[in-house]
């Protein structure tokens, strides 16, 4: 084999490698699809039950409008998780809201949604 072949050799799976590897480097600049900020902190927090309701309703509203201003979109179960906060504390009208905001951005919760409406109703 000359030095000519050897190089070919060589150089070509390494060439290849690199254009793939720089292809799949590419993709990294996609945005996500939600923004979770302070989402799952506050989820957290509510099955902890470190906080009250009240202050995790303030936290989820601040990352709504802070998503919202970014133009980002809220993740599954945000405005669910919101929805039962708020029926914890009473405020039928906004759980009803947000459950209604669910079913909007997540069909696939539409079932879900109906249980938590029906109950929250019955309270």
């Amino acid at each position: 084999m000359d030095t000519k072949s050897l190089n070919r050799c060589v150089w070509l799976p390494l060439a290849a490698t690199a254009a793939l590897l720089s292809g799949c480097a590419a993709n990294k600049s996609a945005p996500p699809l939600y923004q979770w900020d302070g989402y799952q902190p506050q989820v957290y927090e509510y099955f902890k039950a470190q906080t009250t309701p009240q202050q995790q309703i303030d936290a989820l509203e601040k990352s709504l409008q802070e998503i919202r201003a970014r133009g980002s979109r809220l993740p599954p179960g945000f405005h669910a998780q919101l929805g039962m906060l708020y029926a914890s504390v009473g405020k039928e009208q906004q759980a009803l809201q947000e459950f209604e905001a669910e079913k909007q951005a997540f069909p696939e919760s539409s079932t879900y949604m109906d249980f938590l409406t029906k109950k929250s109703g019955q309270q």
